[in-house]
């Protein structure tokens, strides 16, 4: 066993594979940018060195410097995680140059499964069923439209090189299919440096189900059964489970051995996942991921099974003991991916510090990369963490998870944490009627619109900021229940913004507890807060469980899975003045400028695209919020732009 490797990766997955390496008595090393000096991974490891800026391209897939890196150290090998250089063949053969182990498959395995065409030529030669579609070598935009076309619409653009969403686009006609292209394609040479691209027929309902393959260097491939992936956002999975429900036992058998055909077919080594489109009966070859899946904890979970200590232990040439046959599958497992981003905005990745954090402790597994106190910057994935729920079955299991979403808490960013307690809540997903158009089909109940926050969240503000009653202290000065000179119980009042609305609350000491009066109701209230953030509230005699997170006058307040952000109004503070940005367009977040679609004096209608930034490897479209004429460009394609900058100012339609 190696004595000392080098994890070339950040966030979760760098704290995750150093937790195995550490019970194993392996000694890790990280690598770290600027923006990630004082980052959780680097403080968990045993060294660090930093490689470079904070943009990827100069860091963590900057090649030369990691493995400079790992030679400084007397690292033995380099685990390079999932993204970044994780299925990258050149940089498992460069550490091979210099006399570095890279923890995964062959360079000749990658290229073969790293390329989604040629994969997929692959697969139909060995028999494996793939989706219809074009996987050839001529990008001519003109020649792959008529691919398109010969296809039939709907169809789906896909990068070649790489996966995660980035570089991919539903094209419902013809007259769609160039901006489509054009878009794909930037997207796929930015994020993978290729912008080569596949066609494929556009599948309706289909689910997305992968199976966990595992090879040692010796000839021998196993599957840990199979995962189901297909709930997914912006064409990326954020909620996982094992194994795929409802799935037939004939076709389970099936998509293992295909799995493990797959793997033996490029004479693969070590961790590796075979995903698989399945629509009713029937399931094709999607794509083969050369490495570690973000979704990995969960086939943990029901298998037992460490993988990262697998891959450390085969990478250091250890056979296999086990066979087919001694791989069962125990209960059920359920992921759900807690990222910085807003729902209600399309997803869109959110920045910040991490103010306050709450994670679950004994009710589920958290894989995370962040504390408390943390940045969530532009530059990487935006995932806070993974929290993973294990129970008997999967009603069990979708229980726990509800659990431990609950006892989540996050103040400084926006999250999907309340999307997510109501996709875990939602009856379709009770049902497992599972398909990748879940989101969107389930839309109406999963994003309702913003609703007041209700008094349980109000009172909840409010015990925050007053505390206990403390009516037996002499010391006037040391009381909290609103003693005024020859004014016995006299109350106070406390003003919260909630969202456009400012809510007032009326507090009155009645011995231990508070009255509380908001609006048209009258509540008599107590409760228990701990420096974490979980709280005890008793509302006329009804006790329950709430997180409660402050910063400054800001206040998050979240129940059942449900969350509201509140702010503490000072009533002496000037009034806030009209939006200053009628009229203007600005950055939802730092990013870069990839495609301008107007030019100043064109007439816009609502709706309309108007320029199109990247950020955190995603393209975000900007649309017009009204009609009208555009007044100025600010910044020309390539430029960076920071949170809030005005991009483009719109005059009023003559």
């Amino acid at each position: 066993m190696f004595s000392k490797i080098l994890i070339a990766n950040r966030g979760e997955i760098a704290c995750r594979v150093m937790r195995t390496a550490r019970r194993m008595g392996v000694a890790t090393v990280a690598v770290y940018s600027e923006a990630d000096a004082g980052a959780l991974h680097v403080a968990m490891a045993d060294e660090a060195r930093l490689i470079g800026p904070p943009p990827a391209r100069q860091s963590y897939l900057n090649a030369e410097s990691i493995i400079a890196a790992a030679k400084e150290t007397g690292a033995e090998a380099i685990h390079p995680g999932y993204g970044f250089l994780s299925e990258n063949a050149e940089f498992a053969e460069a550490c091979a140059a210099a006399g570095i182990v890279f923890i995964g498959p062959p360079p000749a395995a990658m290229r073969a499964m790293g390329s989604k065409a040629a994969a997929k030529a692959l697969m139909q030669q060995a028999g494996v069923p793939v989706v219809p579609g074009y996987h050839g070598d001529d990008q001519d935009p003109a020649h792959l439209q008529q691919e398109a076309g010969k296809i039939g619409f709907p169809v789906l653009i896909k990068a070649s090189g790489g996966g995660g969403g980035r570089g991919m686009r539903i094209v419902n006609g013809a007259a769609e299919f160039a901006r489509a292209l054009d878009g794909a394609k930037r997207e796929a040479a930015s994020s993978f440096g290729d912008d080569r691209v596949l066609i494929e027929k556009y599948l309706a309902r289909p689910r997305h189900i992968e199976v966990q393959v595992f090879a040692d260097a010796h000839g021998n491939v196993l599957h840990l059964h199979e995962r189901d992936c297909s709930i997914q956002r912006r064409y990326q999975k954020i909620v996982e489970e094992a194994p795929a429900p409802g799935l037939k036992p004939k076709m389970r058998q099936a998509m293992g051995e295909a799995a493990v055909a797959a793997a033996k077919a490029v004479g693969y080594v070590g961790a590796g996942t075979v995903e698989f489109i399945v629509e009713k009966d029937r399931f094709y070859f999607m794509e083969m991921n050369t490495r570690l899946q973000v979704e990995h904890p969960v086939t943990e979970a029901v298998t037992g099974a460490d993988l990262v200590e697998w891959q450390l232990r085969v990478a250091a040439g250890e056979k296999f003991t086990r066979t087919q046959g001694d791989i069962a599958c125990s209960g059920h497992a359920i992921e759900a991916r807690l990222y910085a981003e807003n729902p209600d905005r399309g997803f869109l990745p959110a920045t910040g510090t991490l103010h306050r954090l709450r994670l679950p402790t004994d009710v589920a597994r958290v894989e995370t990369g962040v504390r408390e106190g943390d940045a969530v910057t532009p530059f990487y994935d935006p995932m806070i963490a993974k929290i993973i729920a294990w129970g008997p079955d999967r009603a069990a299991a979708r229980t726990r998870l509800g659990h431990a979403l609950a006892e989540t808490g996050v103040l400084g960013v926006a999250t999907n944490r309340g999307f997510l307690a109501r996709v875990i809540g939602d009856a379709d997903f009770a049902a497992a009627k599972l398909d990748t158009g879940f989101i969107e089909r389930r839309r109406a109940a999963l994003l309702p619109p913003p609703a007041p926050a209700p008094d349980a969240a109000i009172a909840a503000a409010a015990l925050l900021c007053i505390g206990e009653p403390i009516v037996s202290v002499s010391d006037p000065w040391a009381r909290r229940d609103g003693w005024r000179l020859n004014t016995p119980n006299a109350a106070q009042t406390l003003l919260f913004r909630d969202g456009e609305e400012t809510r007032a609350v009326e507090a009155a000491a009645a011995g231990t507890f508070w009255v509380l009066r908001i609006g048209e109701s009258r509540l008599t209230a107590a409760a228990r807060f701990v420096p974490d953030g979980a709280a005890t509230l008793t509302l006329d005699g009804a006790q329950s469980r709430a997180v409660v997170l402050d910063h400054g006058d800001d206040i998050a307040v979240f129940i059942d899975g449900a969350g509201w952000r509140l702010t503490r109004v000072d009533p002496l503070a000037p009034p806030a003045g009209s939006d200053p940005s009628a009229g203007h367009l600005s950055a939802p977040m730092p990013g870069r400028v990839v495609q301008l679609l107007v030019a100043p004096g064109d007439a816009v209608r609502q709706g309309q695209p108007l320029i199109v930034v990247e950020a955190m490897k995603m393209e975000h479209t900007i649309a017009a919020p009204r009609d009208g004429t555009v007044a100025t460009v600010r910044y020309a394609v390539g430029d960076l732009v920071e949170e809030g900058t005005e991009l483009i100012a719109l005059a009023e339609a003559p």
